[in-house]
């Protein structure tokens, strides 16, 4: 009996640290409609801030502009070197569109070619604009790109189609 139970016990603490590690793979079926993502909001920014780089690429992502947006059928796409960008919110908000020059993901900003401030001893330095502040006007596009872009419109046009019927459907159902 003690046996049974420490099995079932340790079972249940390897599902719990894959689940805090969030390793969804390590314990499917196992809480079924148990959420991966946290609602716990200390647990949410921990995540957030000790995210590694490449989950900090997929935050880091910005709104196309609409031409863009319909151009492409892509809403956005992480923030890349090169792009161009306007920063439609705060303070150097309604400036001219900017290169971008720097991505840092450690700080969660990009540097752009406009936005530069002045330090105490006259130097220029290029001042962190969030991602969330800022429309992509222009992509960088090579072929990682491009793929990207038809993944994400291939996706979006099938989950446009998703739950709907065609009359011949539903015609062929109903004999």
């Amino acid at each position: 009996m003690k046996l049974e139970a420490l099995k079932s016990r340790r079972e249940t603490d390897r599902i719990v640290m894959a689940l805090l590690r969030g390793d969804s793979e390590s314990c499917r079926g196992q809480y079924e409609g148990q959420s991966v993502l946290a609602s716990d909001r200390s647990t949410s920014r921990k995540r957030h801030f000790s995210a590694p780089s490449h989950i900090r690429r997929k935050i880091m992502s910005s709104p196309l502009f609409k031409e863009l947006q319909q151009k492409y059928n892509v809403r956005s796409m992480p923030i890349r070197k090169d792009d161009e960008v306007q920063v439609v919110r705060g303070h150097y908000k309604g400036q001219q569109i900017g290169k971008v020059v720097q991505v840092y993901r450690r700080k969660y900003v990009i540097c752009m070619e406009e936005v530069q401030g002045e330090k105490a001893n006259g130097t220029t330095v290029h001042v962190g604009v969030r991602p969330s502040k800022v429309v992509i006007t222009r992509l960088k596009l090579d072929k990682d790109c491009k793929k990207i872009l038809e993944r994400k419109a291939k996706s979006r046009q099938i989950g446009k189609e998703k739950g709907k019927y065609k009359e011949e459907t539903i015609k062929k159902v109903q004999e």
